[in-house]
C-alpha cells in the first residue's frame, strides 16, 4: 500500500474476515513489531483501549464500529507521516485470522529551477522536523543558500531550500530530505 506525504492525508489499512460476522465485542489488535511499544491500535470489548498505544499514533488511529459489525477491522490512519512506513499486523485473537499490510510512504519532493543558477527544493508533510541536504552526483554535500521550515495547519512541517549553483558543480544535483534513519530525494539535471 502506498501513501504520498503531502498528497495522502488519511489512509485505510485493510483487515477483513472472509465471512461477514459481527466482531464489535472481539479484540482487534493492530501492531508493528519494529516499534516499542508495538501497539498501533487496540479495540477490546466494544471500545478503544489505547493505554499501551505507541505515542506516535496518538489521536491518529480508529476503527469503525459500523464496519466491525460486518467483520471489517480495517484501521484508519490520519495525518500520514514518513515514520508510519512499515509492516502492520492485524489480528483478532479469538478468531485466529491474521493479516499483514506493508505501508510504503513516499515524500512529494519537487526541485524547480528559479533561475538558470538557482534551484529550489520543496516538500511538505514531515514530522518531526527533517534535515535537508543538497548533493552533487558524486554524493558530496553542497552548502545551501537558504532554508525555510514551518508547521502547517495540519501540524506537519513544510520546507523549502534554495541552492545557488557555483561554477564547477556537477550537472546532476540531488535534494535529500532526511528524518531519523529514513530519507527521500529528488534529482535534477542542469545543463552545463
Amino acid at each position: 500500500m502506498l501513501a504520498v506525504i503531502g498528497q495522502t492525508q488519511d489512509i485505510v489499512l485493510p483487515c477483513k474476515l472472509d465471512h461477514p460476522m459481527d466482531v464489535v465485542d472481539e479484540t482487534v489488535e493492530w501492531s508493528r513489531s519494529d516499534l516499542s511499544p508495538r501497539f498501533v491500535h487496540l479495540w477490546r470489548s466494544g471500545e478503544d483501549l489505547l493505554i499501551g498505544q505507541n505515542p506516535s499514533y496518538k489521536n491518529r488511529t480508529s476503527v469503525s464500529i459500523e464496519k466491525l459489525k460486518t467483520g471489517d477491522a480495517s484501521l484508519k490512519l490520519t495525518k500520514v507521516r514518513l515514520s508510519d512506513e512499515g509492516t502492520y499486523r492485524c489480528i483478532i485473537p479469538e478468531l485466529k485470522p491474521e493479516s499483514s499490510v506493508e505501508l510504503v510512504v513516499e515524500a512529494d519532493i519537487q526541485i524547480i529551477k528559479v533561475s538558470p543558477r538557482v534551484l529550489e527544493c520543496k516538500s511538505k508533510g514531515w514530522y518531526p522536523e527533517p534535515e535537508v541536504f543538497w548533493l552533487e552526483s558524486e554524493g558530496k554535500i553542497i552548502t545551501a543558500g537558504s532554508k525555510e521550515m514551518f508547521r502547517g495547519s495540519d501540524d506537519l512541517y513544510v520546507l523549502s531550500s534554495r541552492l545557488t549553483l557555483e561554477k564547477g558543480h556537477s550537472n546532476n544535483i540531488t535534494c535529500r530530505i532526511q528524518q531519523n534513519n529514513q530519507h527521500r530525494e529528488a534529482k535534477i539535471h542542469v545543463p552545463g
